[in-house]
């Protein structure tokens, strides 16, 4: 998930409380290295990733892309665990931009030696505020990773970004979403069928009645579990999804 790119010395005490700075390519592809107090405006939601995204026989993790329709276009992962957490990103309807790999933080140890770390994802809500995410099994963190990621949060906490360190989420959770990401494309967003979709789930009634009360259910359920995953109509996606749980209208 990152390198060094200078050598690092042991005794790296914590987290500096200033001398950050960023390392980011523009969408054009120009690069750019600048403080971290100049960088709290730029748009990192839509800079290309500053790392490749590597696949070799062999490898340990399993990389690929991950086509969004909040992003617009495809984000990249570099393992599974990547993969779930970019997907629940893309799930959030408060979030309204992603992107993997935003950028390269670079800071100084106690002892003078360079250190850098590329955080796993940069997401942005509605409200404008920002989230940075780094994804690693609790079981995986060693010493030296704990101390990027507490730099990682303590560069975030100057510029007032959300910072988060994820494990495993939530499986029930995943596998719920992973069902319904199969439906997030627009294609999916049939008018005529979700116009009758609304007016069924106007009152909250099983998944499966309300499919059969809206027409042929395999014509329907593409476009019902389309505007489940769009928070159209809503489901409790931490229990299991299946055709008695309860479907209603976003909001009810």
């Amino acid at each position: 998930m990152d390198r060094e790119l200078h050598a690092v010395g042991g005794g790296a005490s914590g987290p500096p409380a200033e001398g950050f700075e960023v390392g980011y390519l523009a969408p054009g592809g120009s690069e750019f290295r600048r403080p971290l107090s100049d960088v709290w405006a730029v748009q990192f939601e839509d800079v290309p990733p500053v790392r490749e995204f590597k696949s070799y026989k062999g490898q340990r993790h399993l990389p690929g892309l991950w086509w969004s329709p909040t992003a617009g276009g495809h984000i990249g992962y570099e393992s599974w665990l990547e993969r779930d957490h970019v997907m629940l990103l893309d799930f959030d309807p408060s979030v309204v931009g992603v992107s993997s790999q935003p950028f390269w933080l670079f800071w100084a140890s106690d002892k003078g030696k360079g250190i850098s770390h590329a955080p796993d994802y940069f997401a942005r809500r509605a409200d404008g505020s920002a989230i940075v995410i780094d994804c690693r099994p609790a079981n995986r963190r060693k010493p030296r990773d704990r101390m990027k990621f507490e730099a990682t949060r303590a560069a975030c906490d100057l510029l007032e970004w959300e910072f988060r360190l994820v494990g495993a989420p939530d499986q029930i959770r995943v596998a719920n979403v992973r069902w319904l990401a199969g439906y997030r494309h627009p294609r999916h967003g049939v008018e005529s069928v979700a116009i009758v979709l609304r007016e069924v789930f106007a009152e909250p009634r099983p998944l499966m009645d309300g499919a059969c009360l809206a027409g042929d259910p395999i014509t329907v359920l593409p476009v019902l579990f389309h505007l489940l995953w769009r928070h159209e109509l809503a489901v409790d996606v931490s229990m299991p999804l299946h055709a008695a749980s309860e479907v209603s209208l976003e909001g009810r």
